[in-house]
This record gives C-alpha cells, structure tokens and sequence, in this order.
C-alpha cells in the first residue's frame, strides 16, 4: 500500500500522559478510601469515558462514582499542567517536521474528549501541525470499533485503506485494523497482546523508529 495520510492517537502515543493520569487516578480513588485492582486502569488506556466507566463498574461495582473521581482526576491533572506543561513523546517533532516538508494530512483520533484534545496539544506546542481532530465525543461507539478512524479519514477526504494509524493501544490497533487501515504500533504502558501484535503493520520501540518505517509506505517524495 502507499500512504495517503497518517492519524496519530494522542495519549501515550504523542504525549506522555498516560502515567501522570494514572498516578493521579490511583491517588483520588486512594483518598476515596477504596483501591483499583492491578491492572484495571490499563484496561481503560485507549478507551472513551463512557467505556471507561463500564470497565470500572465491572470490577469496583456499580456504585463506584467513577464520574466524580474522574472529574477530581482531571482537575488536579489541569492544574499539573498549568504549571509545568504537556510533555511529548521522543521523535514527535521529528516526525511532524518531516511530514509537514512533505504536505502530508495529519490528523488526531483520540478517545479524549475533543475539548480536551484541543488543550492538551495547544499546551504542548503541537495543535496547529494538524488538519485534523476528533475525539472520543464526536463518535457514538469508540476504539476498538473503527468510527474514530473512519471519521478522521472522511474529514482528510483520504480512503481509510490509503491511511497509517500511529497507536501506543490496544484498543487503538484493532480499531484501526477494523477501519481497513495500516496500523502501526509504539506501545506505552500497555503491553501488547498477541493478537495486537499480530494486527499491527510494525511494532516499534519509539516515535524515531516509527518514522522509519513509515517511509516505506509513503510515496516517493
């Protein structure tokens, strides 16, 4: 295949968010006088809200007031933020550099929120070096199903099977092979399962990595 356009997720894949909103979760449910289970909160990573608070129902009951942990999380993860910033991923701006001499469409498909989204990456420096974003509330079924991806393709006007998906999730890679695109994986936090592994077009170690391999698929410059 050749590509046509590449649609980054956002947390843990551009910004290192993924660790801080953990801590910060663990920290407000811990004050709550109650503790997650090892591994729940991975679950959620690349997941919407409304997922996201099923998961937890599952596993800390249907009284678990995930909605006003959730907001006391983002609160304090704001405030984080306004002091000390949105720090990205090694080889982000590598890799926007060398897409952007290209002209090549750029585009967010994130499970945050789109308000959110736009914050996040104004504060990070990174917001203008996209055509595109969409988030977790502009689509009714989330990753893994493919609506994200499809979106964000139909707003590049770019066929789904001429884009590359840049993915640290699980959820992300399905979500992308269901959409018929190339997946391409930078794991995070979440370690890879079998099965995403054999989904994903090229594991890879980093950003600086990833961009290597995604000069194979674009066309000749």
């Amino acid at each position: 295949m050749v590509c046509r356009a590449v649609i980054f997720d956002m947390d843990g894949l551009m910004l290192d968010t993924e660790r801080l909103r953990m801590q910060l979760f663990e920290r407000v449910v811990a004050e709550h006088g109650m503790a997650l289970p090892d591994g729940v909160y991975l679950q959620t990573i690349g997941r919407t809200m409304r997922d996201s608070r099923i998961i937890f129902a599952e596993h800390m009951g249907a009284d678990f007031p995930f909605d006003e942990l959730r907001l006391k999380r983002r609160d304090i993860e704001y405030a984080h933020i306004d002091q000390h910033g949105v720090p990205t991923k090694p080889g982000l701006e590598s890799m926007l550099d060398w897409l952007e001499t290209r002209a090549f469409p750029r585009a967010v498909a994130t499970s945050s929120a789109r308000a959110t989204a736009d914050r996040l990456l104004h504060v990070a420096g990174v917001r203008q070096r996209f055509d595109i974003i969409v988030g977790g509330d502009d689509v009714v079924h989330g990753k893994p199903a493919p609506d994200l991806f499809l979106l964000a393709a139909e707003h590049l006007g770019v066929a789904p099977s001429d884009c590359v998906v840049l993915e640290d999730s699980g959820a992300g890679i399905r979500a992308a092979h269901r959409a018929g695109m190339t997946p391409i994986l930078v794991p995070d936090l979440q370690p890879p399962a079998d099965d995403v592994r054999e989904l994903a077009y090229h594991v890879c170690a980093s950003l600086h990595e990833a961009e290597t391999v995604l000069a194979e698929l674009l066309p000749p410059h």
